[in-house]
């Protein structure tokens, strides 16, 4: 007689109608099924993408033993609302567990670590702690939370003593970057070693392939946006704000387009569009010269095509170690040379590794003069081929989904 389907519960702040859940919440649950799991995926979503991108999710999951649970995500006002959301979030868990008895909870940082730890320490459930960035910091690096305000430090304090409590308890660990379970192992408030494994991003590298892309909706995209063969493009994917530095990226635009007048930067992004036109504006940059599209999942490897390179600046701070920006898995699966900074995550190692691009060391005008000047006047040659064929080693599903399921069984036998 077969044994019954372990039944996991995960739980993420994320929500799956926004792209993040589509490609870094499904695909793994759908691949660890096959193992004979069973998923209910609890999540908040913002009530608009919901309503938009609900029907989507469905038809994704469809094909597997996973159900779908969501409940509103609420942003306002600060703080109050999270605690609402952790509220609701703990209730329906509770609810949820009488239903289908999980054998563990899996969760991603912040508030869902809360209900997590009440699901292991009240009921017993197997917890599994996926650490996918040092959370309570990332929201003091991205000016969410200054720790000037009383009421913020209070709240960062809290959320790291519940951090460091979630490593301790949790029958497993996983974080995104070998910096970052280098730092975890390197704590001497905790007890060493702590049980953890280095689960990489990964890409949907047959959505993200260059001799996929639908020729098609590629010629009617490069119609409408206005784009030739002749034009030199840098490329943005992602969203605008906090971590990401759109003044230092438009900065960097600015020192190619004095060295190639014709260079064109097309930033596909779902959000803050007027910052990406400010900064172009505070950067002399003619309107003439930006692109910027949001695109649909479907259309972002199209988009992607068109690039000569492809730019993205993040906050060089602590929490942005244990930080694997899933953009980069999919620039290298389309094969697209890029141009970043270090301090963040593995990045740096991974571009030099496959000779995958250009790293700043700083944001000087003289470090990016340099690189603009290598850019402009074709200095370096990249393997296009070897670009790709490094994302397929680095950030393939496949290899993500053999760590998960090594820590699966680990956990549940």
């Amino acid at each position: 007689m077969a044994a019954a389907a372990k039944k996991i519960l995960f739980i993420s702040y994320d929500g799956m109608t926004d792209p993040l859940g589509q490609s870094q919440v499904i695909p793994y649950l759908a691949g660890l099924t096959t193992e004979g799991y069973e998923f209910v995926i609890l999540s908040c979503d913002k009530p608009e993408k919901y309503a938009a991108n609900k029907t989507y999710v469905e038809k994704l999951i469809a094909p597997y033993p996973i159900t779908w649970v969501s409940i509103p995500y609420h942003k306002q006002p600060p703080v109050l609302s999270s605690v609402y959301d952790y509220y609701q979030l703990k209730q329906k868990a509770k609810q949820l567990h009488r239903l289908y008895h999980f054998d563990m909870v899996h969760t991603r940082p912040g508030v869902p670590q809360l209900v997590a730890l009440y699901l292991k320490k009240k009921l017993g459930v197997k917890f599994m702690n996926d650490i996918r960035g040092f959370w309570a910091d990332e929201r003091v690096d991205g000016d969410m939370w200054n720790l000037n305000n009383p009421l913020y430090r209070k709240i960062y304090r809290f959320f790291k003593s519940k951090e460091d409590e979630c490593i301790r308890v949790a029958d497993y660990n996983s974080c995104l970057t070998y910096k970052g379970r280098d730092e975890i192992l390197a704590w001497k408030h905790l007890p060493q070693p702590v049980k953890i494994k280095v689960v990489p991003c990964s890409v949907d590298l047959e959505l993200f392939d260059p001799a996929r892309i639908d020729q098609s909706l590629r010629s009617a995209l490069k119609t409408e946006l206005g784009i030739t063969d002749e034009d030199f493009i840098i490329s943005y994917l992602g969203s605008i704000g906090g971590w990401y530095l759109t003044k230092e990226m438009m900065q960097f635009c600015k020192a190619v387009l004095d060295r190639k007048p014709a260079a064109k930067f097309l930033f596909i992004s779902n959000n803050n569009h007027e910052d990406i036109e400010a900064a172009a504006r505070e950067f002399e940059i003619p309107a003439n010269r930006i692109i910027v599209r949001q695109g649909m999942r479907h259309e972002v490897p199209v988009l992607l095509s068109f690039s000569n390179y492809s730019l993205f600046f993040i906050k060089p701070c602590y929490s942005k170690i244990s930080s694997s920006p899933t953009k980069h898995g999919e620039i290298m699966a389309m094969g697209i040379p890029v141009i970043t900074n270090s301090g963040v995550g593995d990045v740096k190692e991974i571009v030099e590794q496959y000779n995958a691009g250009y790293v700043l060391e700083n944001f000087t005008a003289a470090s990016m003069e340099a690189v603009a000047a290598s850019v402009c006047n074709n200095e370096r040659q990249f393997d296009h081929g070897g670009i790709r064929q490094g994302a397929i080693e680095f950030y393939n599903l496949e290899k993500t989904l053999e760590i998960y399921k090594s820590i699966y069984k680990e956990v549940l036998g």
